[in-house]
This record gives structure tokens, sequence and C-alpha cells, in this order.
């Protein structure tokens, strides 16, 4: 579906927002109206964050839930949900099957609009953080990736390019300096209300300058019943650092719409890329 209002050198993004819940039913359903709400709206392509179908009460539960790629009800709905409201969807993460027992990949899941996946990445970088109030280890259930991830979408005879990666993956630039020029970085996350509140933006909007690309961010945002907070702002900022969009927490969304010609006009009056030593 395309607005009328646009021409073809622009893509229409949503961004989904949630605060998912154990429950993995409950999750896609969730998911599935904000993705057919955002497919109302025109959207071409839609993301949901990291966790989206499950954020259990205790980190172990998602080892429990994880499924072998390509089968399992979680996959077989995201495709569904792809195929029913013809988009491409970067579907947040779930948790595959690892090769270290007892742990799963951290996995994003790409769909095209006839339910095909046609992109995975597995997060490579692992939150870690301890504080007199909070601890988190990913590490101990999560196997890391060694792949950096990014997809070429081509609708109305232009191709798109989309880089790929997860929430603390946002803290290291050289991972998005090795997926070399994209039009737009997707991020989902599930950052903490502490480390959000400090540093979400800046790094997003950072991420967006020296890449001088959109990036667009689907977040996980308020109080989950494992007492869990996450930060949520779910955005869109554009190639000059400049916010577009923005939800501050709770089940939502945001879109907005990838320009090549604002591409084209950063990359232009400052060509910074071209500019690169090493």
């Amino acid at each position: 579906m395309q607005n009328d209002s646009m021409n073809t050198s622009q893509l229409k993004v949503a961004s989904i927002q949630m605060v998912s819940t154990p429950d993995i039913t409950e999750n896609l359903k969730i998911a599935e109206g904000l993705v057919q709400a955002a497919a109302k709206g025109g959207a071409q392509v839609v993301v949901l964050p990291e966790y989206f179908c499950l954020m259990g009460l205790k980190d172990t539960d998602k080892v429990d839930a994880r499924e072998a790629l390509g089968s399992g009800p979680i996959q077989e709905r995201l495709a569904a949900i792809a195929l029913e409201n013809h988009l491409h969807l970067v579907a947040g993460t779930i948790p595959l099957v690892a090769s270290i027992p007892n742990k799963v990949l951290n996995t994003t899941l790409v769909f095209d609009p006839h339910g095909k996946q046609i992109a995975r990445y597995d997060k490579i970088h692992l939150f870690g953080f301890q504080s007199a109030q909070e601890r988190y280890e990913e590490s101990a259930t999560i196997e890391a990736g060694d792949t950096p991830g990014h997809f070429t979408i081509n609708i109305n005879q232009v191709d798109w390019r989309l880089g790929l990666s997860i929430c603390y993956d946002l803290r290291f630039p050289e991972l998005y300096r090795q997926m070399g020029q994209v039009d737009c970085h997707i991020i989902p996350a599930a950052f903490t209300y502490t480390t959000g509140k400090e540093h979400w933006e800046i790094l997003l909007r950072a991420r967006a300058i020296e890449n001088q690309c959109y990036v667009l961010s689907s977040a996980q945002g308020g109080v989950h019943l494992n007492q869990r907070r996450t930060w949520g702002h779910s955005m869109l900022v554009d190639p000059w650092g400049t916010v577009l969009s923005d939800l501050s927490e709770g089940n939502g969304l945001i879109t907005g719409i990838l320009s090549k010609d604002k591409l084209k006009e950063v990359r232009s009056k400052l060509p910074a890329l071209q500019h690169r030593k090493l």
C-alpha cells in the first residue's frame, strides 16, 4: 500500500513499541494488531521490538520457548502477519536454537510481503550491567552471533538497503561502519530505563549522523511483569540527526517517511562518508 502523496523515492516505515509479558500468545496478538494498524496507515516496512514475543519472569524462560530456524509457532505467525498485511516485517527478536545447550540466539528475522523469510541477524554484543539495584547478564542465556546483518528490498523499482542491529549493539559504532552505506539502520531494543534515559537518544542520533542515514528504533517501553522497566522512546531519526518521531512509553507505534532525496542532500552537502581515511 502506498500513499498518493508519496513518490517512488520514498518509503513509509513504522516502528512498534510494546510492553511485552510472559505470555507469548498475548504478545503476538498485540503485535499483530499494531502491525495491522501500521499497514492501514500505508506502512511498507514495520519493525517489532526486541523480546516482543516474550519478556519472561526469569531469564531462562526464553530458552524454553526457543525454536529451530524455519519452524515453530512464533515464526509461523510472523510469516502469516507479513503475508496478511502485505508488507516487510522486521520481527524484533525471537529465541532460536543455539549451538550451546541451555542458551538461545537472540535473532531478528525479516519476512517479505509473501511471508518468506529473507534476512536474519543474530545479536552480536550481549548486554551486561550491574548496580546496587539492577543486574543483567545476557551471556548467561544467549549465545552471541558473529556476522553483521543487512538486507535490500526493492519497492517500486527502487532499492533500499537496510542494516540490522539489536539494542546493546548500538554502543559499538564499528559494527555500523562494517555494514557499509545503508539507507536506514533498524534497531529493535529493550533498553533499560536506567541506561536509556542517559544514552538512548544520543546514541541513536550519533549513529544516524556518522553514517548519514536514517535510524529506526523499535523499543520496549514500560514496567513489565518481571518488574523490569524499559525506557521506550521508539524513534525515527533522519540523516542529519533530527528526531522525526518519538513514542515515550506504552504500546503503540510511530510512522515516518524515508526519502532518497534527503539522503542525497545530506551526503552531498557534507560528504563525510567520502572523507573517511580508515
